[in-house]
């Protein structure tokens, strides 16, 4: 986006410069991921936030690079946890590196993010980010421990998701704020933003697991339910399901092994309870909320770009 394109050229030699390393293997690793075509989505939520008060510190490029590298030793990290052989169109770092090297760079990655932190001075803005970390590390940890369990609720998966995903998109937009001096109302509203739109990109990563909206079968499609995941299309299934569709969902949760017919009967039954369009509509509803947090802060060229993103977030669901 062209109002944002200035300061995202700026990350982007931040994060090179910052992924470098004498030993070979690091930003080996490290670019195979920054550089597989991520959509830096969080990150220019942080330039855009800190463009909306025009009185900059200078900080919004330390925290969106900060932001970036947490964000990707997290998936570093995440796809060792879930064993998973792709990210981003192309094999995962793990399945070529291995998983050690993975979670080591994965390590290098969050410990450039903090030292950017702390290189800007703002012991406020690191403490958002500190505290961010811990809590993604919290949702990863109870995800892995519900994976598997039926008896997950609705609740314990707003939970997951709202500390695995929407804690840093809200980190994102705060951060930001702080760095474009925002006075404290207008830091809430943007952290308040970025939560909300977090829980809807969550929701709907979860519909497109299973195809999309549609539940169109396709490359990838069900690695949540063949990694025991309990997204909230599952959940809701097996609140509404019969005993034999629920065996159904049972054979296939976790089970590495299923094939294309398991996830179609498993797509049927997400179908005849509307669990994917259920999931859909919580989405946008997050959504909505993202748009509404932003009613206090004064029009801009930034203002529209946040305003824009909930509803592109939603739409690549369809």
């Amino acid at each position: 986006m062209a109002a944002t394109a200035d300061g995202m050229e700026a990350v982007n030699r931040l994060i090179l410069s910052r992924s470098d390393s004498p030993v070979d293997m690091v930003p080996e690793v490290a670019n195979h991921l920054l550089d597989a075509g991520g959509k830096r989505l969080r990150p220019m939520l942080t330039i855009a936030a800190a463009a909306l008060f025009g009185t900059s510190d200078g900080n919004a490029v330390r925290f969106a690079a900060a932001v970036e590298f947490m964000h990707n030793a997290t998936l570093l990290h995440d796809d060792v946890v879930d064993e998973s052989d792709m990210r981003r169109g192309r094999p995962a770092a793990r399945t070529i590196w291995g998983n050690q090297a993975s979670v080591l760079v994965g390590d290098f990655l969050l410990g450039q993010a903090f030292l950017m932190m702390v290189e800007s001075g703002d012991l406020g803005a690191l403490e958002v980010l500190s505290r961010a970390a811990a809590v993604i590390a919290e949702g990863e940890v109870f995800q892995l421990a519900k994976a598997g369990d039926l008896s997950t609720t609705a609740s314990d998966y707003e939970k997951i998701i709202h500390a695995k995903t929407a804690t840093l998109f809200e980190a994102a937009t705060e951060v930001g704020a702080m760095a474009g001096g925002a006075v404290p109302s207008a830091r809430r509203a943007l952290a308040d933003y970025g939560r909300e739109l977090g829980m809807a990109f969550q929701l709907v990563d979860d519909v497109l697991d299973y195809g999309g909206a549609r539940g169109a079968l396709g490359k990838n499609t069900g690695d949540d339910l063949r990694e025991g995941k309990m997204t909230l299309p599952v959940i809701l299934a097996i609140a509404a399901c019969t005993d034999a569709e629920r065996k159904t969902i049972q054979s296939a949760l976790g089970n590495p092994d299923s094939g294309e017919d398991d996830l179609a009967a498993v797509l049927a039954i997400f179908a005849r309870y509307g669990t994917l369009s259920e999931t859909m509509a919580k989405a946008e509803r997050h959504a909505e909320a993202a748009r509404r947090a932003l009613a206090e802060i004064p029009p801009s060229i930034e203002r529209d770009i946040l305003f824009s993103v909930p509803e592109f977030c939603t739409a690549r669901a369809y």
